[in-house]
């Protein structure tokens, strides 16, 4: 059974400080120090659950005045997973795509502008890209080809008008559809994250 918007609407009420600007990435064939190294990313102490992420990045970004974006990775099955509160690096297609060489990469962002991005690529090709916000403007390669999964998972067209906007509980939706990665509460309190600043100016 296809999972839906409604399946991530804890997001936001469980966790207000990431929930309001953030990136999520999931590659599959890189583990997390590989990933780290495409990324030309620095080492940086491991830090356990997403609370302690969020304020390390924001202490992060202080100390290196803007130039460097604290990212926290896990390994969840065959993928890395990379968060990035109130970072943009995994849909900036400039770094994401040359990283996605001989691998998956989805990803999806929103900042406190509610301007979001939800990006798949494969191979340095990117597939989709949209606004979760208009999903009906679409490009990439193949930008039809997951259509009635993103109507199933939540996403609203032209021809809809949602009482309630849930664009980026769908985005969650879509990557787990088409990762088979499942982001939880749990995984987010308890994992201890590997962590690492990536130069992003």
């Amino acid at each position: 059974m296809t999972r839906t918007a409604a399946d991530y609407t804890w997001f936001e009420d469980d966790f207000p400080d990431i929930a309001e600007a953030y990136c999520f990435t999931l590659v599959r064939g890189l583990a997390p120090g590989e990933l780290m190294s495409r990324l030309d990313g620095r080492p940086e102490t491991p830090l356990r659950g997403i609370t302690a992420v969020v304020d390390a990045t924001f202490a992060q970004y202080d100390l290196e005045k803007g130039d460097r974006q604290l990212v926290a990775l896990t390994t969840v099955g065959p993928w890395t997973l990379m968060i990035e509160p109130n970072g943009y690096l995994g849909v900036t297609e400039e770094r994401a795509l040359p990283a996605s060489a001989g691998v998956s990469w989805i990803s999806h962002f929103v900042n406190i502008n509610a301007l979001g991005t939800f990006l798949w690529a494969e191979d340095q090709t990117l597939r989709l890209c949209f606004d979760p916000m208009f999903p009906e403007e679409r490009w990439g390669a193949a930008p039809d080809e997951p259509l009635d999964v993103m109507r199933r998972t939540g996403f609203h067209f032209d021809d809809d008008d949602p009482e309630t906007d849930l664009s980026s509980p769908a985005a969650f939706a879509l990557a787990e559809h088409l990762t088979g990665v499942e982001i939880t509460p749990e995984l987010l309190r308890t994992t201890t994250f590997t962590c690492a600043t990536v130069r992003i100016r």
